[in-house]
């Protein structure tokens, strides 16, 4: 049986943009399942967090590259909540191949990169459309700048998020009229995964960029959260669009 309050999942969401996602959403009134696939300790701590803000939440591990773990984590949502409102396609991977070693790439890890980022999204995306078709509901993809513009990341994690702003595109129309399909495209994100990118450069390369955005700063994961959560609640009118958070940088430069 539906419940009253509103559901959502977020997959990949025992930390980073997952995490700030599921937290909105739960301080804003919903259910939400957690997901991860390796984290189990930090998604412990995540979901300890979700229920201090009240509510019913659960933590799902399931490797979103695997077409049947999928399917057990949309049958755990809709046996927990029996419905689904909104759904973050959060979880995703990259490469440890510099941007500008094309010898350098490992198809295997090319390969494992789309398998997560892409199929990954698809695959939750197809499980969850029953009942997001039920329930009205609204897809958030979390895609990347670099999905629409170079920049320093590894070729095959700029090439799968550009195939997440396509998906969303395409998705948008297979799920018309019940489910909208949007995506966010972050900038450079203050924390863990820019330092892991720019290494010893961060601290400068990170600085100099926020000089060059208007807003002054870096984006941060509750200024995705914050444009997740918008798109899934007060945008019902807009579907198949791309929104890019990096406080006007690639706008101006």
């Amino acid at each position: 049986m539906a419940q009253d309050r509103p559901a959502a999942l977020v997959t990949g969401s025992a930390s980073g943009i997952g995490r700030a996602a599921a937290l909105r959403l739960a301080r804003a009134g919903y259910d939400v399942a957690i997901n991860y696939s390796r984290s189990a300790g930090t998604a412990r701590q995540t979901l300890a967090e979700l229920s201090s803000l009240g509510g019913r939440h659960l933590a799902v591990r399931a490797d979103v590259s695997d077409d049947d773990a999928v399917a057990g984590l949309a049958a755990d949502v809709g046996e927990a909540f029996g419905r689904l409102d909104a759904l973050v396609n959060n979880a995703g991977m990259t490469s440890a191949t510099p941007p500008d070693d094309l010898d350098g790439v490992d198809l295997a890890e090319w390969d494992r990169v789309f398998a997560v980022n892409v199929r990954g999204l698809f695959q939750v995306t197809r499980a969850c459309a029953p009942l997001l078709r039920a329930a009205g509901g609204s897809v958030v993809n979390v895609a990347s700048i670099v999905g629409l513009r170079p920049g320093p990341q590894p070729l095959a994690y700029a090439a799968s998020k550009a195939a997440v702003v396509s998906l969303t595109r395409t998705l948008s129309r297979v799920l018309a009229p019940e489910v909208r399909v949007n995506a966010v495209a972050p900038g450079w994100i203050a924390g863990d995964w820019m330092q892991r990118t720019l290494g010893e450069n961060y601290g400068r390369l990170m600085e100099r960029r926020a000089t060059w955005t208007p807003m002054q700063r870096n984006v941060t994961e509750d200024d995705v959260a914050e444009t997740v959560f918008s798109l899934i609640t007060s945008n019902p009118f807009v579907t198949g669009e791309t929104i890019v958070i990096d406080g006007g940088y690639t706008a101006t430069t």
